[in-house]
């Protein structure tokens, strides 16, 4: 089998996510060369340099004129995604689009209009799908070891202020782009059933500027299977991450600790007295959960080279990514409508 070329690398936005999330995971593998970063500011194109030995930008688009590139991975400001990407997708280069990949759904067609011009794959970064704690909820849940699932309940917590980029409106900051694509869809894709009706609350509580800090949602699914999510403010850490519920059993996940309570529910004497409406015994395991709970990035570039090389098909689809653009925008028509919104 010939050996395969390495995979000629460009970052745009070479960050706190863009040097430790992309570029290491581009430094650590063999499939890959950083040949070009582009990045508006001296301090960072003076780190990319010093640890790749490559040519370094202010422009990003003196760098798509001039570098021979193979792959662009855009870890900008969310404002800046949807130029970006028409930009590289008209410059005939597979592109790489950090999450969130835009701001609402008229920027999301703007750039799978762009990805359909082009000859190139536009890959959105969604690294949810990877995570340790999604992977093995999607095991248990097909082994039916707690019956039918009938809801899901996923949440992230802090109880820090921050006062970067991500505080500002006209940035496209915001909890709900930022966090959602963490804790909205992957307890939409365990359910795997449409999208029937969403209603949502963003709220700014502690942070600094104009946009929200803390959201919830509540989305019922044509299965039935209502999700709940939230990025809330807390000060108490103990909190399940993930409390997902079937009708023989639970299954909880504690930062990376799993423990499912499986049983048949019982059938008491005397349903009025609640203490006996529970099951008669319960089968109780626990397991440490292996892996990034947030997603492998050296298992996503691994999916990444196998699409630029044409091996394999890029497991997020565009169609996806955009179906969950449009959740999050009738999320935030919820918040401001204060009423469920049909989706």
């Amino acid at each position: 089998m010939p050996t395969r070329q390495k995979i000629r690398t460009a970052i745009i936005g070479y960050g706190r996510n863009g040097e430790s999330m992309h570029g290491q995971a581009v430094f650590d593998s063999e499939q890959f060369e950083m040949v070009a970063v582009a990045d508006i500011e001296p301090e960072a194109r003076n780190k990319a340099e010093e640890k790749f030995s490559c040519n370094v930008y202010e422009n990003y688009h003196q760098m798509l004129d001039k570098e021979q590139l193979d792959l662009v991975v855009i870890v900008t400001r969310s404002n800046q995604h949807c130029e970006m990407v028409c930009d590289c997708m008209a410059a005939e280069v597979n592109t790489l689009i950090t999450k969130p990949w835009c701001l609402n759904e008229g920027e999301a067609q703007q750039m799978v209009a762009a990805a359909k011009r082009s000859s190139k794959i536009l890959m959105p970064w969604l690294p949810a799908r990877w995570g340790s704690d999604f992977l093995r909820l999607k095991e248990l849940i097909a082994e039916g070891i707690i019956g039918k699932v009938f809801r899901i309940y996923r949440a992230e917590y802090s109880f820090a202020t921050r006062n970067d980029w991500q505080t500002e409106k006209q940035n496209g900051g915001g909890y709900l782009l930022n966090w959602g694509p963490h804790i909205i869809e992957p307890p939409i894709l365990l359910a795997d059933s449409p999208v029937k009706d969403i209603y949502g609350s963003l709220n700014q509580v502690i942070n600094p500027g104009n946009v929200e800090d803390l959201f919830s949602t509540t989305i019922t699914l044509a299965n039935g299977v209502i999700i709940q999510a939230e990025y809330n403010i807390n000060a108490i850490k103990k909190l399940p991450r993930w409390i997902v519920q079937g009708d023989q059993g639970t299954i909880i996940v504690d930062d990376t600790t799993l423990t499912i309570h499986a049983g048949v529910p019982s059938t008491p004497l005397d349903p009025t007295q609640k203490e006996y409406m529970s099951v008669a015994e319960l089968a109780i395991t626990t397991e440490e959960l292996q892996g990034n709970i947030y997603g492998d990035s050296s298992a996503l570039y691994k999916a990444i080279a196998q699409a630029v090389h044409g091996e394999q098909t890029y497991p997020v689809t565009l169609e996806s990514t955009l179906y969950l653009t449009k959740i999050f925008d009738a999320v935030r028509q919820s918040s401001i409508e204060h009423q469920v919104v049909k989706f």
